[in-house]
């Protein structure tokens, strides 16, 4: 007998499967077999990507230049059109030399912790966090350092927080704004001492602005290097088209990076992926060097869809929900919801079975707050279309209602 066979390495045994993709998989299934399932946890835009970005791909698809290896680093002229891209939606001023495309945002996420991570480095990472930031970080032999944040502070860390977490281990900090899970924006203030705090400790930051441009209301987005410019040098930048171009599925991200950075992150994705799908790169292209109108359209039926599901969710028996500001996700306590009777006479315990009583009873999937280190809670994404969210959120309160 080989020794070891059949089993998988440690490091992979170690992290979990993503909580949303499973949450799919699980409501996908149950469509599958006939089910009228309303779905709260996928991460995506529900409108199709633009038609100018299509037909940018399709062009692209027959010619004969697009059908060979690129560099590693991805298109030159995609690289060029990133870096006006950035200084035109962040103000950020960036060569092309400092970005590199990546197979989507998650991709970044994976490369940059690869990169500036060596085994027992620890990383800040505010709780409720994205699904995939703590198993990047223990993929690349970190230690995630839990800094839990409240609805009673609008989800927002603080610098006395951030200073109590810090030890001699300390190497990097994940921040983000807009949020994802909970929708949360930092205020460009807090943004900036943020910055300034983790530049005089000498702590690098990744910042993920995916959700750049999904803010509402008086919120506003900005991006930490630029109101902090003492950190840009320790400061890698995350981005990518699937937010607000609706191109979750092409797969095109990006890392902005101090040229150290962005030269280590070519080297390892010229053994990891060689380069981006060149189709992928060229409708990219097209996306940020168009207008953005059609971010604007979503910007609008999100903000719209936003404003119902806070309403309804404060409505439903046993939650509460403070009002997003950014992404299109809402993230409610749902503890009044537990250890008593449901209207279909079941009781759960925790979230995590909570999500799985409302999947199995009314057929309404979301994602439970133990994903995102925060048990008690749960996300919903108002990224579906506004009959299927008043109807599903409809179906939770009835549910909510006393057996």
């Amino acid at each position: 007998m080989i020794k070891g066979l059949g089993h998988v390495s440690q490091r992979i045994d170690q992290i979990t499967e993503s909580a949303t993709l499973a949450i799919t998989g699980q409501a996908n299934a149950l469509k599958a077999a006939g089910h009228n399932v309303i779905g709260f946890g996928v991460g995506e835009p529900d409108f199709a990507t633009p038609p100018a970005i299509v037909e940018a791909a399709i062009a692209a698809a027959s010619e004969r230049r697009n059908h060979g290896y690129t560099p590693a680093a991805g298109l030159p002229e995609f690289r060029e059109a990133i870096a006006v891209k950035t200084m035109r939606d962040s103000g950020f001023d960036v060569t092309a030399d400092q970005i590199v495309v990546t197979n989507g945002g998650k991709h970044a996420v994976y490369a940059t912790c690869q990169i500036l991570l060596d085994p027992g480095d620890e990383v800040l990472l505010p709780a409720p966090y994205w699904v995939s930031y703590p198993e990047a970080i223990r993929l690349a032999g970190g230690v995630p350092v839990l800094i839990p944040t409240s609805s009673v502070d609008d989800f927002l860390v603080t610098i006395d927080q951030l200073e109590a977490a810090v030890t001699d281990r300390t190497k990097m900090l994940i921040f983000v704004s807009p949020s994802n899970p909970t929708g949360a924006v930092y205020p460009p203030d807090l943004i900036a001492a943020i910055g300034n705090w983790a530049a005089e400790r000498g702590i690098w930051v990744m910042t993920d602005e995916i959700y750049e441009h999904l803010v509402y209301g008086d919120a506003v987005h900005a991006s930490m290097p630029v109101v902090a410019p003492a950190v840009r040098d320790r400061c890698v930048v995350l981005n990518g088209c699937s937010k607000s171009y609706a191109m979750t599925g092409w797969r095109v991200g990006w890392m902005v990076a101090p040229p150290p950075v962005a030269k280590a992150a070519v080297r390892l994705q010229s053994h990891m992926t060689s380069n981006v799908s060149n189709v992928a790169q060229r409708a990219g292209l097209a996306a940020v060097t168009g207008n953005l109108d059609a971010v604007a359209e979503m910007r609008v039926a999100f903000d719209r869809r936003r404003r119902t599901m806070h309403r309804m969710l404060n409505e439903t028996a046993g939650v509460e929900c403070i009002e997003p500001q950014g992404a299109f996700y809402a993230f409610p306590n749902v503890e009044g919801m537990l250890n008593r009777p449901l209207g279909n006479g079941a009781t759960a315990t925790s979230s995590l079975e909570l999500a799985a009583i409302v999947l199995d009873a009314v057929k309404v999937a979301f994602v439970p707050g133990e994903a995102f280190g925060s048990p008690g809670s749960a996300r919903f994404s108002f990224a579906l279309s506004d009959d299927d969210l008043v109807e599903g959120l409809s179906r939770l309160a009835e549910l909510a209602s006393s057996a």
